[in-house]
């Protein structure tokens, strides 16, 4: 595609000398990238996507894992596959597989169940390792909506109260009384990283449990959950890991903890006899205890294929493009849109930024539908929150100064909407 051709066709008009160069430093970018090979690994089109921060695009890998699956070893072994195909392994499996990207050893990570079930466990779980005398959840004050929904049903539960704090008030905010506190490793909306190893520290210092939500993080940079110390995370898979709408998510309990941790739901599959069928209730050894209930196998045997696409893979390069690609877009916008049109409020500074770029844009949801009509998919977040996420796996360099420039078309065209406060 020459510098002149927007995402879908020809630009209505050729960039400026400043857009020039941008383009040809995206292409020279591209040409020295070192993940750029892995983008084959995707079935992908001329769209420019970025919102792999909401839903992944699809690995090469799972049609035809999944076409296997369900003509061979559903149809033909049928229920021999529990064995023979390894299907009631797959969650321990596949969270092995999972485990390195968000710094943990193996056993330390299983897959099943959904986000919010998994918050739960790790909610109620880490309320039953916490200290007597412990009254209070602290909760990311500007947590996903259902963090919040889940830590305040599972105070109501424990007897405890919810209080929210700003995540960088953490380390003020702890006291003796804190059982522990749930924090979003990136912020959803304005794609803002939190300081993952001091805040945990400092939770520690106070004798609270870190629960980090990495729904936004893992797939995108080092999380470091073993070195730092984490006592439970979870994360969704379909975002970076790019494992399908509604892909299970996984649980992470500190390989110190795994003995005490006692899940608020006891299912059969984290039984230490499942086929027993005991009426006592004895928990397996292990991350095992966070298994539930009869695994999703279709959908988690789809992550398990999504995840070859990171075979080879360091998580340090795709932070270090991850940047770059940031980097870029944010140069590219200060160049090609109107200015007073948008205004970031992702953070500048690498250390508290995560895979995504936020711009406060005023009408943003007409804004992002004209991208999309135009060929750039990102999303909004109300009111007025326009967002673009970048998959360094596949997302190249001249995506992302294809899309600033159409940004800057949409936004330079009579009658666009103008900027945000």
């Amino acid at each position: 595609m020459s510098e002149n051709q927007g995402p879908s066709g020809p630009r209505e008009g050729a960039p400026g000398g400043e857009g020039r160069e941008l383009a040809a430093r995206a292409r020279q970018l591209d040409a020295e990238d070192v993940l750029g090979v892995l983008r084959d690994r995707f079935v992908l089109d001329d769209t420019v996507y970025l919102d792999g921060n909401s839903l992944g695009a699809l690995p090469r890998a799972v049609p035809g894992r999944i076409a296997d699956v369900i003509a061979r070893e559903w149809g033909e072994l049928r229920i021999r596959s529990w064995t023979e195909s390894g299907w009631w392994t797959a969650p321990e499996r596949v969270g092995d597989k999972i485990a390195p990207l968000i710094g943990a050893a193996p056993g330390r990570v299983v897959v099943g169940d959904s986000t919010s079930v998994n918050i739960f466990k790790a909610v109620v779980g880490g309320v039953r390792m916490a200290g007597k005398g412990c009254t209070e959840i602290l909760v990311d004050a500007a947590t996903f909506p259902t963090d919040g929904y889940i830590a305040r049903s599972a105070a109501r539960m424990t007897g405890l109260a919810v209080r929210p704090v700003e995540p960088a008030g953490i380390a003020e905010e702890v006291t003796e009384r804190t059982a522990l506190a749930l924090v979003n490793h990136v912020d959803y909306r304005t794609g803002e990283l939190n300081d993952l190893p001091g805040i945990t520290t400092a939770l520690h210092s106070a004798g609270a449990l870190a629960v980090w939500d990495l729904c936004h993080s893992a797939g995108a940079l080092p999380v470091g959950l073993d070195a730092h110390h984490v006592d439970l995370a979870v994360g969704c898979t379909y975002k970076y890991l790019n494992g399908g709408p509604g892909a299970p998510a996984y649980l992470y309990v500190r390989e110190s903890l795994q003995e005490r941790f006692e899940s608020p739901l006891p299912g059969w599959n984290s039984h230490t006899d499942p086929f027993a069928m005991d009426a006592a209730y004895a928990p397996a050894d292990g991350i095992l205890r966070g298994r539930v209930g009869t695994p999703d196998i279709l959908s988690l045997l789809a992550l398990e294929a999504a995840l070859e696409a990171w075979d080879g893979v360091a998580v340090e390069d795709v932070r270090a493009k991850s940047l770059a690609l940031t980097d870029l877009f944010l140069e590219c916008v200060a160049a090609y849109v109107p200015a007073g049109r948008v205004r970031p409020v992702t953070p500048l500074d690498h250390r508290r930024r995560g895979s995504q770029v936020s711009l406060v844009c005023s009408g943003a949801g007409e804004v992002m539908d004209e991208l999309i009509r135009r060929g750039v998919v990102g999303d909004f977040r109300h009111p007025d929150v326009l967002r673009f996420g970048f998959t360094p796996l596949y997302t190249s360099f001249a995506d992302v100064e294809r899309a600033a420039w159409m940004l800057g078309e949409v936004l330079g065209a009579p009658g666009a909407s103008g900027a945000g406060g």
